[in-house]
C-alpha cells in the first residue's frame, strides 16, 4: 500500500510547502488538502459528523484555496503526488477549473490527481448556483467537461448546466488524463455514480468496517464493464498495524493519516514518528529544498 497525509489546511499552523515537503522527506507517497469557498453563517445543511449545523473544527472557516496551496507544494517537491481530500468541482467553471488543474500537472510534472465530493454543505453550494437536488448532476457534467478539455485538441460540450463551443485549451495535463477518486459514504448510489465517473474511492471518516463495502465496489465496477480494480484509498485515524494488514488484506491501495493543527515542529515531529511506525524510507531529494522546508528534526 502506498502511504499519504491530508492537511486541514488554514490560515494558521504549518504551511502546505513545509507538510508536503517534509512528508516527502519522510517517504511518504501522497499529499492531499481539502476544499471550502466559504462557510455560510446560516446553513439547514447539517455536517455529516455532529448532525446539525455546528462544525467540528473552525478550520471549515480558515481552509485555503487547495489549487495554490498544491502549487506551493509543487514547487518544494519533486516525488509526492498532490491530490485533493476533497474538491468541490461543482462550485467552479469547469472550463477556468481545468485550466488551472492542467496547468499544475504541467508543473508538477505529471504527480496531480482529483478528489472530489458532491458537497455536504448545500448552502454553499446554492450560494454557487448549484441545486441540493442536482449536485451529483453538476459534477458529473463538470468533470466531463474538463476531461473534454484534458484531452482533445479542439474541445466543446453541451449538457444541462454547462455548455461551450469547440475551442483550444492548453496545457494539457502531463499525465493522459487527471485520476478522479470519489469521497462519499460508501454505498449502491455512490459506488454505482463512482463506476461511471471517477477511478477509484476515497472513504469517509466514519466509514467503520471496509469489508463488505470493498465488495460491493467491487461488484458494481465488474457489473458496469470496468476493467482493472478500482483505487481504494481509506482514511485512517492512528496508526494501527492490525487496521493498516487488514486494509491491504482487502486490497486498500492507499492509506491517508491526517495532521494536527499545530505549528510545523510540532507537525514534522509527528510525520517523522510516524514514517518510522510505517517503516518508510527516508528520500533524498534535493538539498535546497530539505534545508529550508523539512529540516531534520531534534
Amino acid at each position: 500500500m502506498r502511504y499519504g497525509i491530508v492537511l486541514f489546511t488554514s490560515d494558521r499552523g504549518i504551511t502546505p510547502a513545509v507538510a508536503a515537503a517534509t512528508a516527502e522527506r519522510a517517504g511518504f507517497d501522497s499529499f492531499y488538502v481539502p476544499e471550502h469557498t466559504h462557510i455560510p453563517v446560516v446553513r439547514a445543511a447539517a455536517h455529516p459528523t455532529t448532525g446539525d449545523a455546528t462544525l467540528p473544527d473552525d478550520r471549515y472557516l480558515r481552509t485555503l484555496d487547495p489549487w495554490v496551496a498544491l502549487a506551493t507544494a509543487a514547487a518544494v517537491t519533486d516525488r509526492i503526488t498532490l491530490s485533493t481530500a476533497v474538491a468541490l468541482p461543482a462550485e467552479h467553471h469547469p472550463i477556468t477549473l481545468a485550466k488551472t488543474i492542467a496547468s499544475l500537472d504541467h508543473l508538477a510534472g505529471g504527480r496531480v490527481s482529483l478528489g472530489v465530493g458532491f458537497g455536504w454543505n448545500t448552502d454553499e453550494l446554492a450560494h454557487h448556483g448549484v441545486p441540493a437536488n442536482k449536485r451529483r448532476t453538476v459534477l458529473r457534467e463538470h468533470l466531463d467537461a474538463m476531461r473534454a478539455l484534458w484531452t482533445t485538441e479542439e474541445a466543446s460540450f453541451d449538457g444541462e448546466f454547462v455548455r461551450f463551443g469547440a475551442s483550444w485549451s492548453r496545457p494539457k495535463p502531463t499525465q493522459k488524463t487527471i485520476p478522479v477518486v470519489l469521497g462519499a459514504a460508501g454505498g449502491e448510489k455512490s459506488f454505482t455514480w463512482l463506476a461511471q465517473h471517477a477511478d477509484g474511492w476515497l472513504t469517509t471518516p466514519t466509514e467503520g468496517v471496509l469489508d463488505t463495502k470493498i465488495a460491493l465496489l467491487h461488484r458494481i465496477w465488474r457489473d458496469h464493464g470496468r476493467e482493472g480494480t478500482p483505487q481504494i484509498i481509506a482514511l485512517a485515524g492512528r496508526h494501527d498495524a492490525a487496521q493498516l494488514a487488514e486494509w491491504a488484506e482487502l486490497g486498500v491501495t492507499e492509506v491517508v493519516f491526517g495532521l494536527p493543527d499545530s505549528g510545523a515542529d510540532t507537525v514534522r515531529s509527528y510525520l517523522h514518528k510516524l514514517a518510522g511506525k510505517l517503516g518508510l524510507t527516508t528520500y533524498d531529494g534535493p538539498e535546497r529544498r530539505w534545508a529550508e522546508y523539512a529540516p531534520e528534526p531534534d
